[in-house]
């Protein structure tokens, strides 16, 4: 599993939990443990200046990193923090899972020479 993934309840009238992850091919599985909605992604890849990474979101607690369709894909540039501002939100229905490789779509297992500092606000 990714390293050092942290869940911090929050009081905010859109979203409750804050996650805080290392992210690397390892799928950090079920990290939500419920269903719920993501509204914002906060992807730093300033670690790995000459990677482009692709972070892999996937409503299903259990994926397989290369064989699972990820449901949402967010494309990284090396070098680059972008932060994803989702107003409405997109609801998972399993869980959120997440992994991040140097492949687009559904193939891929290599990772980020170092691993990426996530954040996620959801419900």
């Amino acid at each position: 599993m990714s390293s050092n993934l942290s869940v911090t309840p929050q009081a905010a009238p859109f979203a409750n939990k804050v996650l805080s992850a290392d992210v690397d091919a390892t799928v950090c599985a079920n990290a939500t443990g419920t269903t719920g909605v993501l509204y914002l992604a906060d992807i730093d890849n300033t670690g790995n200046a000459l990677e482009t990474l692709y972070l892999k979101l996937y409503d299903d607690a259990a994926p397989t990193v290369g064989t699972s369709d990820p449901n949402w894909i967010f494309k990284i540039k090396g070098g680059e923090r972008k932060t994803y501002a989702i107003p409405d939100g997109i609801a998972f229905d399993v869980a959120l899972s997440f992994a991040a490789v140097q492949s687009p779509g559904t193939p891929g297992t290599t990772g980020p020479s170092n691993p990426i500092p996530v954040t996620f606000l959801t419900t």
